[in-house]
């Protein structure tokens, strides 16, 4: 499956997201009332088609690209224990190697705050994916929702 074919996928799963492509990275938000300020917004989902923003990839590979899923804690853990620590180099070192097509990996960068990710995942990858796309896209409606709430005291929402 190519980088196009993936996003109209997502696109059909997900018909209420928006998808901002900003230098080549598509971006897959969820705020389908656009109440929510810049930068209260984040995407659930990120496909990245070049080494712009890292190079662990090595995603100038023709045809590579990486889909970049946020998960939770939970799930993460469940995958690949815990969260490793971000390196001197801004990269993680989890043993993994970053490259691997078609492979669930955690994200070189990311994943200390529970990102995973898939190098040109394959038809029967991006169906075995569906949980954690629809985990990522049921987080986002969670924080949508929450974010238009009013806090309560010392900062935690009302019931």
């Amino acid at each position: 499956m190519d980088h196009t074919e993936f996003l109209q996928h997502l696109r059909g799963l997900y018909p209420d997201a928006e998808f901002l492509e900003h230098g080549g990275t598509v971006f897959v938000m969820y705020d389908p009332d656009g109440r929510l300020l810049p930068e209260r917004t984040r995407p659930f989902v990120t496909v990245v088609p070049d080494d712009a923003h890292d190079t662990a990839s090595d995603l100038a590979r023709p045809g590579v690209y990486r889909v970049n899923i946020g998960v939770s804690p939970d799930t993460y853990r469940a995958h690949f224990g815990p969260p490793p620590r971000t390196g001197t180099d801004g990269l993680v070192s989890t043993g993994h190697d970053f490259t691997m097509l078609d492979t669930l990996l955690p994200h070189p960068v990311y994943a200390p705050m529970s990102w995973v990710c898939v190098l040109s995942p394959c038809a029967a990858t991006v169906a075995a994916l569906r949980p954690l796309l629809d985990e990522a896209y049921a987080r986002a409606v969670q924080n949508h929702a929450q974010a238009g709430r009013p806090r309560g005291p010392a900062g935690t929402l009302p019931g």
